[in-house]
């Protein structure tokens, strides 16, 4: 019997509303062909490039990518000067591509931490791209999941909320994916298997694949394994499998 607190379980689609990917091994990818790192970040934005169409293809209606989380400050300093280049000028020459393509762009994270240039770069291209409709692709960027759930806690205090009103709903409604569906399907390459202050709250009932695919080789064939996975999952959301079985049974 469900309580009054307790959402109704989402279903089960074919096809992943809301991807969400860590995109790991760059590094590793360039230095195992004894190139320098960056090249590993340049060819890893065509990796994304790739598989942003391979999403819209395949009716995947969200994508959110962790594309620099807040710790990556710390990497030396060198590299994260390039990765700072690399992301100007992939706002600067992505964005049309994207608008071209009726994809939605936007950005969510701690921008104050970025320059002036990159804040304008990213407020210009969100504005563009707004009413697009085809697929809502979201880069994390000096973004973490704890710092995340900080700001949605100042921001229900200086709403004014009581404590004794403070609930899940009100929560998640400050929250930086606040109007998307929670991720069905979440992706991390690079053999790595820890979701790294990556949407902490937002991944609760998620899926988790997990691939020694370096990034920069995952492709449209590397997204088509990860949702054939996905589709063999059952996802119960605190359910039986028999009652999950029961309402697919009546979906039919």
């Amino acid at each position: 019997m469900r309580t009054r607190h307790t959402p109704a379980a989402p279903g089960h689609a074919a096809v992943p509303r809301h991807i969400a990917i860590i995109m790991d091994g760059n590094g590793r990818w360039a230095k195992r062909r004894l190139m320098p790192r960056v090249a590993g970040h340049r060819k890893g934005v065509e990796a994304l490039r790739g598989v942003i169409r391979a999403c819209a293809e395949r009716g995947v209606a969200h994508l959110t990518v962790f594309a620099f989380s807040s710790e990556n400050w710390r990497r030396p300093p060198d590299e994260v000067t390039l990765l700072m280049e690399l992301f100007v000028r992939a706002l600067e020459s992505e964005v049309t591509r994207l608008h071209q393509n009726d994809i939605r762009f936007r950005v969510i994270g701690d921008l104050s931490g970025f320059s002036e240039r990159i804040q304008t770069l990213i407020r210009d291209a969100e504005t563009r791209t707004r009413d697009n409709t085809r697929l809502t692709l979201t880069v994390a960027a000096n973004y973490g999941g704890r710092w995340d759930l900080v700001q949605a806690v100042k921001k229900l205090m200086l709403s004014g909320v009581a404590p004794d009103a403070v609930n899940e709903t009100n929560l998640t409604g400050q929250l930086s994916l606040a109007d998307l569906p929670e991720p069905d399907l979440f992706i991390r390459t690079g053999g790595e298997q820890r979701i790294s202050n990556f949407l902490l709250w937002q991944l609760a009932y998620t899926e988790l694949y997990f691939t020694e695919t370096l990034w920069p080789d995952f492709d449209s064939d590397a997204l088509d394994a990860a949702i054939a996975s996905y589709r063999k999952r059952e996802r119960r959301f605190g359910r039986t499998s028999e009652q999950v079985q029961s309402v697919r049974g009546a979906a039919e």
